[in-house]
């Protein structure tokens, strides 16, 4: 099983996760040749070494339109005070005062001009969708209303962007988090002078492990905590696992204890894995409205959605809706399944499942490159294309599905 761990003992944010991964890569430098040729408008990715308390590691700086991120933080609104500056001195959200700020419907709207796979597109907008509820939480409006003074501007796409194309490259089957250090005392930002977690960080962060410390600032970002809640398997200590890659994402300021995101990238020993089922019956749904369901709760971050026929009391026949996902993903799923179901009660059940190992190639073809999951494990190896690769070349050649498989053969 290919196991990343992320050890965030002090904090997160997205160019520090995305220096991190970055650095897990055999072609780190080819890699960001690869951010810059997405297209995110007036953006350029650079890549730096940096050396925190005698560790090398990189720093991942965003220029929009030639500026360095937060090149003018000492002249606007959202200047931090230097008594509660931001500890590592990310302006991805709370510094974009002279930047045009955008609702979520302009970040769809820009991540959809964007040359990304279909996984990561989605991906992004998840991670967007983590930031617009816990805004509009803390604003008391609806999530349609949200304008994201904090997180919405380019240099916050580019960081997102990059995490998540990161993780599709890395293709990992588990993603292993460490508790995440928050800080601690006060942060100046576009609303006033807010505690630390920030109230959009501290909702995101529900049902994670999190601690404060004696750092005064700002550890983690709403847009680290995003990443983390979206992408993380499970949080806890350093599994069992034989490292093969080992990357340090650097922030700017510096600190007794090294201002870095460290991440592990190997195999793990174990081969199993814990999901939960929630499941419920219902028996006054019409296959429409249960097929939407099932779209809606796949979208919402679901491992696996399926029915199955059942008889219920009375003789009336009915459909079992079961639901497999991440321990983290609990209450989210369980509002999903109230929100689209008729059901009034949910059940739930931890199940273990014996996983193969997997890993993700790219293969160069004629049609461009498409990615192949290799599985291999239990003295089994298969392999296979992925579906959003295979149906864009089937819709670019007006071929059937089938017929690209052919194609491909013996590639």
């Amino acid at each position: 099983m290919r196991t990343l761990y992320l050890d965030c003992g002090m904090g997160a944010a997205g160019d520090m996760l995305t220096a991190a991964l970055v650095e897990l890569l055999p072609e780190p430098d080819r890699f960001v040749d690869k951010l810059n040729a997405i297209g995110i408008p007036g953006v350029e990715f650079r890549k730096e070494k940096t050396v925190k308390c005698g560790i090398t590691g990189t720093h991942m700086s965003v220029l929009v339109h030639g500026e360095e991120e937060g090149a003018d933080v000492h002249h606007h609104d959202h200047e931090h005070t230097d008594e509660h500056e931001h500890d590592h001195e990310h302006t991805d959200e709370h510094e974009h005062g002279h930047h045009h700020h955008s609702g979520m419907h302009e970040i769809e709207h820009i991540v959809a001009d964007l040359k990304l796979p279909e996984k990561v597109e989605k991906d992004v907008l998840a991670v967007y969708e983590l930031i617009a509820e816990a805004e509009s939480h803390v604003h008391g409006v609806p999530v349609s209303d949200i304008h994201f003074h904090e997180v919405g501007t380019m240099d916050a796409v580019a960081d997102i962007t990059a995490v998540c194309l990161l993780m599709n490259e890395l293709a990992p089957d588990e993603v292993i988090c460490s508790p995440i250090h928050v800080g601690s005392g006060h942060v100046k930002c576009a609303h006033g002078i807010l505690p630390v977690p920030a109230p959009a960080t501290a909702f995101i962060l529900q049902g994670v492990p999190t601690y404060g410390g004696g750092v005064k600032g700002e550890l983690c970002t709403p847009t680290g905590a995003a990443l983390l809640k979206h992408f993380v398997t499970r949080f806890g200590d350093m599994p069992v696992m034989k490292t093969q890659a080992i990357g340090y994402g650097m922030g700017k300021k510096d600190f007794e204890t090294a201002n870095c995101v460290r991440a592990m990238f190997g195999e793990g020993e174990d081969k199993t894995d814990t999901v939960l089922e929630l499941s419920c019956n219902v028996d006054d749904m019409t296959a429409e409205e249960i097929g939407f369901a099932m779209d809606r709760l796949f979208e919402g971050g679901a491992n696996e959605v399926f029915t199955v026929p059942i008889g219920m009391k009375k003789s009336r026949p009915g459909t079992l809706l079961r639901v497999m996902c991440k321990e983290q993903d609990r209450e989210k799923m369980l509002r999903l399944i109230f929100q689209y179901t008729s059901t009034i009660g949910v059940r739930e059940t931890p199940t273990h499942r014996y996983i193969l190992d997997r890993r993700i190639e790219t293969v160069e073809t004629p049609y461009g490159e498409v990615r192949r999951k290799i599985s291999s494990g239990y003295g089994v190896s298969r392999a296979k294309y992925e579906y959003e690769d295979l149906a864009q070349i089937a819709r670019e050649q007006a071929l059937s599905i089938e017929e690209v498989k052919k194609l491909l053969e013996g590639v």
